[in-house]
């Protein structure tokens, strides 16, 4: 008896199937493949960047290094006071210098500056000049009588931080020669009109009286602390 052959169902498909999911994730795998030599194709370039940064700066010929080779400063003096600092000024001028050529255009030949100078002055009562009857005690012990000297100003004393060169114009002849010297056109001369004006402005002002006022209550409170309940203070010059 001859036996009955059956036929095998075999999933045709099945390699067609496969194909198909292969070549579907083959794109996925290139595109992160893709992405992740984007990435490193990045990073190098940042890292040369950067290196070159600081190549370029570590072998800059045009780059400035501040070395401090100064010594110590030396005590040269040491001097007493016997000063009462009693008031301080502080002064702001505009220092407006201007420089022309007689025959000379401004462009050609000349400069104009505009300087802030800001400085203190101080006033003070010298006390190291007082006569010794100075001070005149009553017998019972309960006045004095103080004479001091006026108050006088001390130098401007300018303050570089707040002290600065606003504006300027020069010619180009003194823009050649600045260039060519070996020591340009300092603000010496800008200083030194900054410290006069400021000294003229402190004379005119209240600020010597101000002095002498302080000083006066300063001494009427030490002698009052000492016991005395009548209390002079008269100036030079005066009765």
């Amino acid at each position: 008896m001859d036996r009955q052959t059956r036929p095998s169902f075999a999933p045709a498909d099945s390699g067609a199937a496969t194909d198909a999911t292969a070549s579907a994730g083959a794109p996925a795998r290139r595109s992160r493949r893709g992405w992740r030599v984007l990435a490193g194709l990045l990073f190098v370039v940042l890292l040369l960047v950067v290196g070159a940064r600081l190549t370029w700066s570590w072998l800059d010929p045009l780059g400035e290094q501040t070395v401090d080779r100064s010594g110590p400063a030396l005590l040269r003096s040491v001097q007493n006071l016997s000063r009462f600092e009693a008031a301080t000024g502080n002064f702001q001028v505009i220092v407006d210098l201007e420089k022309d050529a007689k025959f000379l255009p401004d462009a050609i030949k000349g400069s104009r500056t505009l300087f802030v100078g800001a400085g203190n002055v101080d006033a003070y009562v010298d006390f190291s000049s007082l006569p010794k009857d100075a001070f005149t005690v009553s017998p019972d012990r309960t006045a004095v009588t103080v004479r001091l000297p006026h108050a006088e100003l001390e130098k401007p004393n300018l303050d570089n931080k707040r002290s600065y060169v606003f504006a300027q114009e020069r010619g180009i002849f003194d823009r050649i020669s600045d260039f060519l010297s070996s020591s340009p056109q300092n603000q010496q001369e800008l200083y030194v009109l900054a410290e006069r004006k400021i000294a003229d402005a402190a004379a005119a002002s209240d600020l010597r009286s101000r002095a002498d006022q302080n000083a006066k209550a300063m001494l009427e409170g030490m002698l009052k602390s000492l016991g005395f309940t009548t209390i002079t203070v008269k100036y030079a010059g005066e009765p």
